[in-house]
């Protein structure tokens, strides 16, 4: 007996296309490790892939106090991309030493675990089965709530991939190295070290730009794409809202998974990656006394900080921002 749109019977799915409309951050996340939308997320479907454009909130709404330990400066982070991921790596009473470094043009993947990305690319192959068999079963209403959802994920992915771009980054300040001390909340410090141009590009400035008339309009579309492929949803046959669930059901674990196995951060270009293991302190002021020796006794950065009290002469705590 062939395989029809009316194989399966005796069960309703009307609302499988509501699934779409989960408010999962898992979208949000995978756009900010990896620092902008890949093209081939237009065919991932996932929960939450109208929220795409609220990957600039992943940070929480934490802006952490840093330190620059080779100059003195005291500034807060204003790249959300930048500050979820020391969120994810950083541990409480713990210091984390991480390093950027510039990624070879082209070679962006390299760094990439393998696993993650094959478990990434499994969830445009799923969408492409999924046309290829509804189309097979001239379940097109199925096919047109498909279609509609990947015309959203385009939408968005153009806008996203516009408003990620290089702005505003300081001075340059060549062959320079730099290092800095990040206080997140929950007592967790991270250490960031490589060149200051490298620095500057993954904290200093936006991660992205605001959306501008057109770019919001286009992003609303998108929105009400979503909302409209879920409505048309309950028209599809059993057996199309049926790939329509297990097709967001899978993919929303396939980049769980990926997001999850995906440790370093890609950002303009640069790593961001963790070396070593996380060293425990019993108090945050022997990390900091700690850092000053390392920097031959410069305490203007620690006094900035609130992380020591200041000598006579010396001036009280100032932040920078």
């Amino acid at each position: 007996m062939p395989f029809t749109t009316t194989s399966i019977s005796n069960v309703h799915l009307d609302s499988a296309g509501l699934i779409a409309l989960a408010d999962l951050a898992t979208v949000s996340e995978r756009t900010a490790l990896v620092g902008t939308a890949w093209w081939t997320d237009i065919l991932f479907l996932a929960p939450g892939l109208h929220t795409q454009q609220n990957a600039a909130n992943v940070n929480g709404g934490e802006l952490p106090t840093t330190g620059a330990m080779h100059s003195g400066y005291v500034f807060r982070i204003e790249n959300q991309a930048t500050v979820f991921w020391l969120q994810r790596v950083g541990r409480p009473g713990h210091l984390v030493d991480a390093y950027v470094e510039p990624e070879r043009p082209g070679n962006a993947l390299q760094h990439h675990p393998p696993l993650a990305l094959i478990l990434y690319a499994a969830g445009p192959v799923l969408t492409v089965v999924c046309f290829s068999v509804l189309g097979a079963l001239h379940d097109f209403w199925a096919v047109g709530v498909l279609t509609m959802l990947v015309a959203a994920r385009l939408l968005n992915v153009i806008v996203f991939r516009r408003r990620a771009i290089v702005g505003w980054k300081g001075v340059k300040e060549p062959d320079t190295p730099g290092d800095l001390l990040v206080l997140l909340s929950q007592d967790r410090w991270v250490r960031l070290r490589g060149s200051v141009d490298d620095l500057k590009l993954v904290t200093s400035g936006q991660w992205v730009r605001d959306l501008v008339p057109l770019e919001s309009f286009a992003v609303a579309c998108a929105t009400l794409l979503v909302y409209c492929a879920a409505a048309l949803a309950a028209n599809a046959s059993t057996v199309g809202s049926l790939f329509i669930a297990v097709l967001f059901l899978v993919s929303v674990a396939l980049l769980g998974l990926s997001n999850a196995l995906t440790r370093d951060l890609h950002l303009f270009g640069c790593r961001v990656h963790v070396c070593g293991t996380p060293k425990a302190y019993k108090r945050r002021l022997h990390m900091a006394e700690e850092m000053i020796e390392e920097h031959d006794g410069r305490r203007d950065w620690a006094v900035g900080m609130g992380l020591v009290l200041p000598q006579s002469g010396e001036k009280g705590t100032q932040v920078f921002v």
